[in-house]
């Protein structure tokens, strides 16, 4: 097992969760490290977006691998990278799209059912473990289920139905459960003491701090696409401004310096 492998895994044990703000690009990625991140993860939806690519499985996967390379580049912590739904139905060309990345460094991946019926993502993760052993790689699956974000069944059997998911991935070999969507205290402490895996969840309207979640059992907490997205829209409105009026004051106004960056990237 790789250190940075090594790293990674025992991050998710201990009492307080792995605080992880997801990057989009090896900019952020490498502005996350330097702020102290322990290791870094990807927003698919920011990933997407910054391509040029609305999320669900439609980036090309070239240019995730690109990504990545680009990031390893720049970075000396863990990677994991979101593959959406591996950008296949078929397992075995998910096992085959993984390969890139595991060639670019990357030591996790975060896969996802959406609506799709657990089978397949039991398949994949299958696939995914088979490829990444292989290769002699210790990858790190996180396998994400949309059963509360999707509402995928009612309320009533939603703890049910996702503890019961995360027993048939485990067994497929995910290594992390990544509920997407649950904010709910009750559920999550629920959850976290039945699944065999470290649970993950990410930002969300009336989730608790970190230190109150690892507490109930949160093991990871990820930021989502929530920072990407509320960049968007500082972006937009300082385009906005500058477009009408032309004020070059905009472009000084709370900003990091020419230096800070070029700084930042000398490494």
């Amino acid at each position: 097992m790789s250190t940075l492998a090594r790293t990674f895994r025992l991050l998710h044990s201990k009492s307080q969760p792995l605080i992880l703000p997801n990057a989009w690009d090896a900019g952020s990625a490498r502005l996350f490290e330097d702020l102290g991140a322990a290791a870094i993860a990807t927003t698919s939806a920011g990933v997407c977006w910054s391509l040029g690519y609305p999320e669900g499985n439609a980036l090309p996967t070239c240019l995730l691998a690109d990504l990545a390379t680009n990031i390893t580049r720049v970075i000396r912590v863990p990677l994991s990278v979101d593959i959406e739904g591996g950008y296949s139905d078929s397992p075995d060309e998910v096992g085959e799209n993984i390969k890139p990345l595991l060639d670019a460094g990357v030591i996790g991946i975060n896969i996802e059912d959406g609506e799709d019926s657990p089978d397949l993502l039991e398949a994949k993760i299958e696939s995914v473990r088979r490829t990444s052993s292989n290769l002699d790689i210790d990858l790190f699956i996180n396998a994400r289920t949309d059963v509360y974000l999707r509402s995928l069944v009612p309320e009533r059997e939603r703890v049910e139905e996702t503890i019961n998911r995360a027993a048939r991935y485990v067994m497929a070999g995910a290594d992390c459960f990544f509920v997407a969507g649950l904010a709910d205290t009750n559920a999550i402490e629920e959850i976290a003491s039945e699944i065999e895996m470290p649970l993950n969840v990410a930002a969300w309207p009336g989730l608790p701090p970190a230190a109150d979640l690892g507490k109930l059992g949160v093991r990871r907490l990820s930021s989502g696409s929530g920072i990407p997205q509320t960049l968007w829209k500082h972006v937009a409105e300082l385009a906005k401004r500058f477009l009408k009026t032309g004020d070059s004051k905009l472009m000084s106004e709370n900003c990091m310096s020419h230096a800070q960056l070029q700084e930042l990237f000398s490494v």
